[in-house]
This record gives structure tokens, C-alpha cells and sequence, in this order.
């Protein structure tokens, strides 16, 4: 027999058999001897807590030895479930954080680089008046789309009121920013604006210990967006045909400079005739930007009764300093806009999967259409354009000398044969599992696709002639001929959409495939960025910032009293 010693809630010596004895039966023990439940009471031994495990290792085995010391303490079987819970909890979040950031930077290596996307849309960078730029190096555009998108998350979590994960988010969205070149975004906006919603997350939290922090984060902010709007905000005047989009983002951005000064005891012992009185300086252009934002009911009803939505009505009278005419004006222009992003986001798929039918370069960039529309325009055919294209890295001198290389030509025109035939094997093979799967016998789809020689519809028209004379296939003798079109169409573009980066139709898609990148995670962050336009950043409701001003006013006013 061996002895143990225990301390801690109860004391004394136990004699055990080593070789014999568990963790949950040492438990046991103690727990009677303490007067208390087993699952109340930890075991630490040498500084490692005593687990259960599976329950049959043996005390011998975890390495206890005769006249170890044990200490027993209590735990409250509740709170440690709940600490379980809180672990489990913040082990989630670290996980979903990571998956954000992975997405992020996934997503902006490959829509940045030019490489043929995986998605059936680009994620492009764009000005205020919506038209594409294109800002310093891959690195940058890729530093500054990476920067946005989490940006753009954090703001969802601000939406939702999840403040310390958007702190979280808005740090990777800072760090990305800080990876490009500054003369690249100096004139950008957006990470100025970053650095006033993570004060923003800071005040909401009431975290007084990032009081200093904050103060060097909004004096970023403010010379930023001075220098991105320009002296009195001309630049964005101009941009915006003389509306006031960003006057929402001041009223934040002054009433967090004024927390910042209120509690750095900034306002304390101002009004003497030496000091001037600073609260005065602060409280001005606050309450004027508010005045500014308040949207008179009367307004309000009127642009509402034109057909707008009371969001939109609401956000253009801010933005036009509750000019109805303007405010109108904007809403229709907004509305053309939208119209006009549909009908490119719409040309841009086609083009995507006309580029998904040439493959990629041996870099893995796409196709460029634009060389290769200059090459179809003096005279050669498109796919072999393309081709030329496509082994030359888009190099359109390259690809022209092969062009007019007749050896080189042919060879070409040989690839593109091989290539066809490989297409039209695979996509016949993968239509006769899909019409097997619909019930279909497989000897028979495989007679007809030899027989008709044409297009799906006709080779599923003539299956379902076939089976109007034969009871037998009951499951496919039923389907009208409007809904055998339909069918038709939808195994077609299911072919159309199964096209590889290689310009071949893919198989089923494997477990290893899918785990290569996290679609669920790039799909939330890509619909974020669809959901906003150039004045996202500048749509806020002001509503908590009125709360937060009248209270600061008190408190100011009360100090003065004293």
C-alpha cells in the first residue's frame, strides 16, 4: 500500500494501491471525506491537474508515487461548467476571427493578382464616383482589397453591436493597410475612417484604458481625412456635386475627439480670462453638425410620397443638407447607378466564363479580353487568338509572332482540335451520369447520345419518345416536353459552369478540394462588400452619437456649475 498526502479540503494521509486506483476513485475518496460531490472537487499533483480521462488509467501510470502530496481544492460544480462554456465560447471566436482573416487574404491574392477567379465575379477597387482605379503595385491593390474587406466586416459587427470582435477585425484591417505603400493611400479615405470606428468600438465598450491610445488614433484620423478630402472638404464637395456626405463621419469623429478631451481633464479650469473656455470650441461644431443631420418630418414625407424607401429618403436629405431637389436628384442618380453596376456585374460573369473556356496562362492569370479582342479585330479567330494569348502570358506581341508562324499556327490550331474533342468526351460523359441519375438506363442514353449526334435537348427528347411506347421506365414517362427543355438547359449550364481553370469540364469535387479555401467565409465577406457603395462609409444614423452628445453636455454643463 502506498500513502498519499492531502491537503486542502481535507487533510490527511490516504492508502491507496498505486497499481489500483484511478483518478475518478481518488476523487471519490476525498470528495466523501471533504462531504461534497466528486464533481466539486479538483486534484493537483506536482502542478498538473489530476484529469479522469477515460477511467481506467491507473495512478502508477501517471506517474503518483508513494508519499506524493495531492492537493484537494473546491469548485462550484456550476461555475465550472460555465467556465467550460466561456472556453468553448472564446475558443469559437478565435476560430471564426482566423477564418476571417484567411478569407480576406485569400480573396485578395486572387482578385488582385489577375488571376482567373474561382467565383463568377472580380472584386475590383473603385472611386467615389464608382469607376475603377487601379492603386501602386499587386502588392498594394492587394494590401488595400484585403484592408476593405475586413474593414467592411467590422462594420457588420459594429452593425450587430459585437464590438470587441469588430476591435479585432479592424486591427487585421489596419495591419493590412499598413502593408501598402503610404504615398498609394494617402489620398484613400479608408483607413483614416478604420481608425475613428475602432475608437468608436472603444467608446461603446466604455474601456477607459484606451483613453491615450485613442487620442493618437483620432489625431491619425483627422489629418487623414483632411488630406483625403481635401482643405474644408473641396475634394469631396467636388466629387459629390456639392453634397455633404461626410458630415455624419465629422459629428462622430468631433464627439470622440471631445470624450477623449473630457476625460483627459482637458475642460477642467477653462473659462478664466487667461484660458480660454475649450468646451465652447468642442460643443460648436458638434451641435451644428448635428442640427445639420436632423431630417425635418416634413421633408422626410415628401421625398417618401416620390416612391423612395424611408432609409434612402432618410440618408440622401443628410447627404444634400435636407435639400429636397437635391436629395431627389441623388436618389435617382443612386438608382441609375445600381442599374448600371447591375448590367457590368452582369457582363462581367459572361466574360468570366468565356475566360474559364480558355484556361490559364502558365502563371494561372486569365486571358485578357481586351488583347485578345484587339487580336480578333485584325483578322484571326478568336479561340486561336486566345490560345496564343494564353501561352504567351497575354504577351499580344508574342502571341501575334506565333499567329503568323505558320508552324506555329498549325500546332496551335492541333492543341485546340485535341482539346475540343477532350471537352465534348467529358461533358457527354458527365450528361449520360446525369441522365442515368434522372432514371434513365444507361445503354440507352449512351445509343441515343451515338444516334442524335446533337444537342441535349434533342438526345433527351428522343429518350422520352422512346419511353412513351415503353411502360416499363414509369419514372421517366411522365416529365412534359416543356420541363424536358428546362431539364435540358439546366444539365447544359451545369456543364457551362463545371468548365476548369484548364478549359476542361471538372469532375465531382473532392473533400481536399473543397477544404483548399473557406467558401462559406468568402462568400459573407464578398456579399458584405456587394451589399455597400462609395458612401457606405459615410451612412451612419447618428442616432447613439445624439445620445452620447446630450450626455457629455450634461456632464459639461454640470462641471461648470461646480
Amino acid at each position: 500500500m502506498a500513502k498519499l498526502k492531502i491537503a486542502g479540503t481535507w487533510a490527511g494521509v490516504l492508502e491507496v494501491e498505486l497499481e489500483d486506483w484511478t483518478v475518478p476513485m481518488l476523487r471519490e475518496e476525498v470528495a466523501k471525506r471533504s462531504n461534497c460531490e466528486s464533481n466539486s472537487i479538483n486534484l493537483i499533483c506536482a502542478g498538473r491537474v489530476l484529469k479522469d480521462g477515460d477511467g481506467n488509467e491507473k495512478l502508477a501510470q501517471l506517474g503518483i508515487k508513494n508519499n506524493a502530496k495531492i492537493l484537494a481544492s473546491r469548485v462550484c460544480a456550476e461555475e465550472g461548467k460555465s467556465l467550460k462554456e466561456e472556453l468553448l465560447a472564446e475558443d469559437e471566436r478565435s476560430r471564426r476571427l482566423a477564418r476571417v482573416k484567411a478569407a480576406a487574404t485569400a480573396l485578395a491574392k486572387r482578385h488582385a493578382d489577375g488571376s482567373l477567379p474561382i467565383e463568377d465575379f472580380n472584386i475590383v477597387l473603385e472611386d467615389q464616383s464608382g469607376k475603377k482605379v487601379q492603386l501602386g503595385s499587386e502588392t498594394d491593390q492587394r494590401a488595400i482589397m484585403m484592408g476593405l474587406m475586413l474593414h467592411t466586416n467590422g462594420k457588420q459587427l459594429i452593425k450587430r453591436q459585437n464590438y470587441k470582435d469588430a476591435l479585432e477585425v479592424l486591427a487585421m484591417g489596419e495591419e493590412a493597410f499598413s502593408l501598402s505603400d503610404p504615398k498609394v493611400i494617402e489620398l484613400v479615405d479608408n483607413p483614416p475612417i478604420l481608425q475613428i470606428d475602432m475608437v468608436w468600438c472603444y467608446f461603446m465598450l466604455r474601456d477607459i484604458s484606451w483613453l491615450s491610445v485613442a487620442g493618437v488614433r483620432l489625431e491619425k484620423a483627422r489629418e487623414g481625412i483632411e488630406r483625403a478630402h481635401g482643405k474644408d472638404s473641396s475634394r469631396v464637395r467636388l466629387l459629390q456635386a456639392g453634397r455633404f456626405p461626410e458630415l455624419a463621419l465629422y459629428l462622430r469623429l468631433e464627439l470622440l475627439e471631445g470624450v477623449v478631451a473630457y476625460h483627459s481633464g482637458q475642460f477642467e479650469n477653462q473659462g478664466s480670462a487667461d484660458i480660454p473656455d475649450l468646451s465652447l470650441f468642442w460643443v460648436m461644431p458638434v451641435v451644428f453638425n448635428k442640427i445639420q443631420l436632423q431630417v425635418p418630418d416634413e421633408a422626410l414625407s415628401l421625398v417618401m410620397s416620390m416612391g423612395f424607401r424611408e432609409r434612402d429618403a432618410k440618408r440622401a436629405l443628410r447627404i444634400s443638407n435636407q435639400d429636397v431637389s437635391s436629395a431627389v436628384d441623388f436618389l435617382v442618380e443612386q438608382k441609375a447607378k445600381r442599374a448600371q453596376k447591375r448590367e457590368e456585374d452582369i457582363r462581367r460573369r459572361d466574360e468570366i466564363m468565356e475566360q474559364k473556356k480558355y484556361g490559364t496562362t502558365p502563371l494561372k492569370k486569365a486571358v485578357d479580353l481586351q488583347k485578345l479582342n484587339q487580336l480578333v479585330s485584325i483578322g484571326f479567330e478568336k479561340e486561336l487568338a486566345a490560345e496564343a494569348l494564353r501561352r504567351n502570358e497575354n504577351d499580344a506581341e508574342k502571341a501575334l509572332d506565333d499567329l503568323t508562324n505558320p508552324e506555329t499556327n498549325s500546332s496551335i490550331q492541333v492543341y485546340i482540335e485535341s482539346r475540343k474533342r477532350k471537352r465534348q468526351s467529358q461533358a457527354v460523359n458527365t450528361s449520360v451520369e446525369a441522365l442515368v441519375g434522372m432514371g434513365f438506363e444507361r445503354s440507352r442514353v449512351v445509343e441515343a447520345f451515338q444516334a442524335a449526334g446533337g444537342t441535349m435537348e434533342q438526345v433527351l427528347q428522343q429518350l422520352l419518345s422512346e419511353n412513351a411506347g415503353n411502360p416499363t421506365n414509369a419514372a421517366c414517362n411522365n416529365i412534359p416536353t416543356d420541363a424536358a427543355n428546362d431539364i435540358a438547359n439546366s444539365l447544359v449550364s451545369m456543364l457551362n459552369n463545371n468548365v476548369d481553370q484548364n478549359g476542361e469540364v471538372e469532375g465531382p469535387s473532392t473533400a481536399g478540394e473543397v477544404g483548399e479555401r473557406d467558401a462559406e467565409m468568402e462568400d459573407e465577406l464578398a456579399g458584405e462588400l456587394a451589399q455597400g457603395d462609395a458612401l457606405s462609409d459615410y451612412d451612419l444614423e447618428v442616432t447613439k452619437e445624439g445620445e452620447a452628445i446630450n450626455e457629455y453636455l450634461a456632464l459639461l454643463d454640470s462641471a461648470g456649475k461646480q
